[in-house]
Formats: structure tokens, sequence, C-alpha cells
């Protein structure tokens, strides 16, 4: 059942592979960064581009909302048509 009461807010978001690929498909994530009361390891919903299109290690800033989906606990949404901001651009390699 989704949170209805949620606000969306401004959250940085970080792009990353993950160490295991056990419950993940592969390829290059996106976790809210660290210090804004949100764990590492949690998932966030939004736009392929942020993944497909940057570097691993790029930081975003998106506009989202903490939500659940029947048994799979609590990720980040964010509509996949939002714009979002580069903040810093991840390694190259």
């Amino acid at each position: 059942m989704a949170k209805a009461n949620e606000p969306y807010q401004t959250v940085l978001v970080e792009s990353y592979t993950p160490k295991s690929s056990a419950g993940f498909r592969a390829g290059i994530h996106i976790r809210p960064c660290p210090g804004q009361g949100f764990p590492a390891t949690m998932h966030v919903e939004c736009s392929k581009s942020l993944s497909r299109n940057y570097p691993e290690g790029t930081v975003f800033r998106i506009r989202a909302k903490l939500t659940d989906r029947e048994g799979s606990g609590d990720f980040l949404y964010s509509y996949f048509g939002w714009k979002y901001d580069v903040v810093e651009l991840g390694r190259s390699d």
C-alpha cells in the first residue's frame, strides 16, 4: 500500500554498482546519499537516465517521496518524467 500522506521532498541520490547482485538486476543502481535520514541501502525508483547516461558515482538532486510496495518494504519514488539536477559527475573509467 502506498504511503499517501508522505510529501515529495528534495533528495540527493547517487549512482552505484551493488557489491552483490543478489536481489538486484545487473548494472548501476541509485541510492540516497548519506546524512538525509534515509539508509544508503534504500532503493530509489526514478528515471533510468540517471543510471544509463551518467558515470557511476554521479550525484543528482531529485524530487522524491517515501513509499512502499506490499511485500518489498520502503523505497524512494520519483516520477521518471521529472527534471533532475546533476550535482557532481562521478568517475568515468
